[in-house]
């Protein structure tokens, strides 16, 4: 493959480019509600955790599921549900999604007890699976690549950006004014609206040509692989990596994943062709996102825990103390349009997680040091960088896409951020208890423990900085 296979071509000086139409924007604004509702779900039940842990008198371990079990539904299916969208229509699986996920919220929102709720997480997470590729592939097949489409993905990795900071800061308040239920509730009448303008307003699509069949022994064994990899980091941040339930499904999703490549190699009609991973621009833009929203995640959980345990702060003050991320991550997101738009998003990644890295060093450093001065000026960088790096990231995983796997780039890109999340989760929520309990779990080093965790997310975002410079072709410009 030759480098003018890999890298995009950006024109800055066409005179004739079309405007999106009313019809695209439609189309962008429906999928962007059922997008930020995700993305909001994703965080949102952080700062609502103890009291629903008080509701139902989970244990510790138990009360993790609330999160963990959505996560597990989601990373499983979330490919599979790419390549059936491909297959059958982009369209009905994103309704089949929604609605599923409209209504397992309101199940989680009048939950009776333990059971009940996690079933409703389950739910949820299959939801966003069948929904959030259908959705990401309908977008970009709605515009043309080239400025239109990186205009749409700077929009909608805006969405995502300022849905996990707003997911936060509503969990706050709703916890606290109107009780944890509402903070699935919400997610209701959106979800009902948007089914039903899609129908009437969102194309259908799919691949071209007849389908084929569905290779079921292949979804099953990427189910198998992606199921117990993300259940056995899930099992690690309870308790020792050595442990049988934490290796026992590891081995279980790495076998899963070695018979499914093989598999893949040796099929005419392979449910995910490996040619689709020859891409070094989607390549690179799937292992950035590993340290980007591994890092994002933890830092959300962590500094959301840090400001009730640490700084004592209550459910609607660390909400509203999330207000300046919010405020900071759109003057990002237009630097990111700006910069994209001069020197490619190549350029624009690598600033914008360089920004984020010193802007999560800067909460490591301040993180016992109160607000104003010491969280504010470190949440302010990170969200600009974040907003940066966002609609940037999104061009790259769904670099040269086309009406044959969209479905499936999508997919793939839904995987690798739930595993991301879930690995960045594991590890530096790890660091940091680990770090808590060698002090005796006094508040010193509780806060000791999150520096460390936050030092160790600052410097995976410089990792992904480095990355990105080196293996992202530079845009070539007309």
């Amino acid at each position: 493959m030759t480098y003018e296979d890999t890298a995009p071509r950006i024109d800055l000086t066409e005179p004739d480019e079309v405007s999106p139409t009313r019809k695209q924007w439609v189309t962008l604004a429906l999928l962007g509600v059922v997008q930020f509702m995700i993305v909001i779900d994703n965080t949102i039940v952080n700062v609502a955790l103890p009291s629903i842990r008080d509701s139902f008198a989970f244990s510790g371990s138990g009360l993790t599921w609330v999160v963990n079990a959505y996560a597990l539904a989601a990373c499983g299916l979330v490919m599979l549900s790419g390549r059936i969208s491909d297959l059958l229509g982009r369209r009905r699986l994103f309704m089949a999604g929604t609605a599923l996920f409209t209504a397992a919220s309101l199940w989680c929102g009048l939950a009776w007890n333990q059971e009940s709720l996690l079933i409703g997480r389950f739910a949820q997470g299959t939801g966003e699976a069948l929904a959030a590729p259908a959705a990401f592939a309908l977008v970009a097949l709605a515009f043309p690549e080239g400025p239109a489409r990186a205009r749409a993905f700077g929009i909608w990795g805006g969405l995502a950006g300022i849905g996990s900071a707003f997911g936060v800061l509503a969990s706050g308040i709703l916890t606290d004014l109107a009780g944890w239920r509402w903070i699935f509730l919400i997610n209701v009448l959106p979800g009902v609206v948007v089914l039903l303008f899609t129908r009437r307003l969102v194309a259908e699509s799919r691949t071209p040509g007849k389908p084929g069949p569905l290779d079921f022994p292949s979804a099953l064994l990427l189910v198998v692989a992606a199921g117990g990899v993300v259940q056995g980091l899930i099992a690690a941040s309870e308790g020792s990596w050595t442990q049988t339930r934490v290796v026992l499904p590891f081995l279980i999703g790495v076998a899963g994943a070695v018979a499914f490549t093989v598999r893949q190699r040796v099929r005419s009609a392979p449910l995910v062709p490996l040619r689709f991973f020859g891409n070094r621009v989607r390549a690179t833009g799937y292992l950035t996102m590993l340290f980007l929203l591994g890092s994002s995640a933890a830092v959300f959980f962590l500094l959301a825990l840090l400001m009730q345990e640490v700084l004592g702060y209550s459910p609607i003050v660390n909400g509203l103390a999330w207000l300046p991320f919010c405020a900071a991550f759109m003057p990002g997101l237009m630097a990111s349009f700006r910069l994209t738009g001069r020197h490619g998003y190549r350029t624009t990644l690598v600033v914008g997680l360089a920004t984020s890295a010193v802007g999560v060093a800067l909460l490591a450093v301040g993180a016992s040091h109160g607000f104003l001065l010491g969280l504010l000026p470190g949440m302010l960088l990170t969200a600009f960088g974040f907003g940066m790096s966002n609609p940037a990231l999104q061009q790259a995983v769904m670099h040269g896409v086309d009406e044959t796997d969209a479905g499936l780039a999508s997919g793939v890109s839904g995987t690798v951020s739930q595993l991301s999340g879930v690995l960045g989760l594991t590890v530096l929520v790890a660091v940091s208890l680990g770090m808590s309990h060698d002090g005796g779990g006094s508040a010193e080093f509780t806060a000791a423990g999150y520096r460390i965790a936050l030092l160790t997310a600052a410097g995976a975002l410089a990792l992904g900085s480095f990355l990105a410079h080196v293996f992202v072709p530079r845009e070539k410009q007309s």
